[in-house]
């Protein structure tokens, strides 16, 4: 059968199987350097779309910056706040980095706030656009002294638009944590094993990585964009990573339970580690098999699509998905469960005796069916 012959010949030489697995999924993992995350505005829209005209206009006419404004107001109601602390300011502004020009300055009615737009160089999901904002609110103290002013503030759609950006990149880390902190307790729970929700959540770094790089590959390098109707490179959506993550571990434990729960049955009514992982393999490799080749056909559909939100994150989870059932949970766990034999399902007595007892498969009852 081809699933027995696969798990034969992946698990008689582990250690290669397991150095070419991370490999090639560290190399394909390297394009994520490339990869931007942004709010991405009107320039990203589908060419021909009446968004993309008009921003494409706009940006030829007047400079891409036209497009993504930047204003800063500042509280001048203060005896020392007047008309030239607000021109001082625009002044001091204009002369930032990234700066195309001033398109406004000047204070409300009542002469209580000063307002300044700004025409960056660059459009609102460029790097440099988004140094502005940072520098301007860095140099806010500065101008407060200088100018006699107070609260000096960066808003704007443009500036908010950085601002959601910087947030959700910035939760990424301790999503992922808690995340991966809370699948290697569950699996070791189930389990009973230090090893396997360990190789299970390095696995899954290892897809993850995969798929991230394909987007980073198509949509910041550039690679096969014409192929894929993408519509411009550069950034994607910045709550892309959150989505592709989760999606892509919940579907990746599903894969490990699949495919561990049979090997773990095995091995506790035989004691035999590499008969496990063969037995337990052979009969969990189809319904790993059908239920990745949904998926992926699924989030493949999504790929033309003219969204520009959905198109990288159907490629990311298309991808990811792809590396997860067959390179990982077919091809790296049972190399990894071949190579540690009996340690695969070591866990420390004491540990075993503070974790809680969740009968899962159902062991407890046809083991009592048995005895009776």
């Amino acid at each position: 059968r081809p699933a027995s012959r696969w798990v034969r010949t992946v698990t008689r030489r582990p250690w290669v199987t397991i150095g070419a697995v991370v490999v090639l999924l560290g190399l394909c993992a390297v394009p994520v350097s490339g990869l931007r995350l942004a709010l991405t505005d009107n320039g990203f829209a589908e060419k021909g779309s009446q968004q993309r005209e008009t921003y494409d206009a706009v940006a030829e006419a007047y400079g891409e910056g036209y497009n993504s404004p930047i204003v800063v107001i500042a509280d001048i109601s203060q005896p020392s706040g007047s008309v030239a602390a607000v021109q001082g300011l625009a002044r001091d502004l204009s002369q930032l980095d990234g700066v195309e020009g001033v398109s406004l300055a000047t204070p409300n009615e009542d002469g209580t706030l000063a307002f300044v737009q700004l025409r960056p160089e660059k459009s609102q999901a460029d790097p440099s656009t988004m140094e502005l904002v940072r520098n301007i609110r860095s140099h806010a103290g500065d101008y407060e002294s200088r100018y006699g002013l107070s609260n000096v503030m960066v808003t704007g759609q443009t500036a908010v638009a950085i601002d959601v950006a910087e947030e959700l990149n910035a939760a990424l880390i301790p999503f992922g944590i808690v995340v991966v902190g809370l699948s290697l307790i569950l699996l070791m729970v189930v389990f009973r094993s230090i090893a396997v929700p360990v190789t299970a959540t390095l696995g899954y770094l290892l897809s993850l990585g995969a798929g991230m790089g394909a987007v980073g590959a198509v949509f910041g390098w550039g690679w096969a964009a014409d192929l894929l109707a993408v519509s411009k490179v550069g950034a994607v959506i910045s709550f892309l990573p959150v989505i592709v993550m989760g999606v892509l571990f919940g579907l990746a434990m599903d894969y490990q339970v699949f495919l561990v729960s049979r090997m773990r049955e095995v091995w506790l009514r035989t004691g035999h580690a590499k008969l496990a992982v063969r037995e337990g393999f052979e009969s969990s490799a189809k319904v790993v098999t059908a239920a990745a080749v949904i998926m992926i056909g699924v989030f493949m559909a999504f790929v033309h699509t003219d969204n520009v939100y959905v198109k990288p994150i159907a490629l990311g989870l298309t991808v990811g998905i792809a590396a997860d059932a067959f390179l990982v949970r077919m091809t790296l766990i049972p190399a990894l469960m071949a190579a540690l034999g009996e340690k695969a399902w070591w866990l420390p007595a004491w540990l075993d005796r503070l974790l809680p007892v969740v009968d899962v498969e159902g062991e407890g009852l046809e083991q009592a069916l048995e005895q009776e």
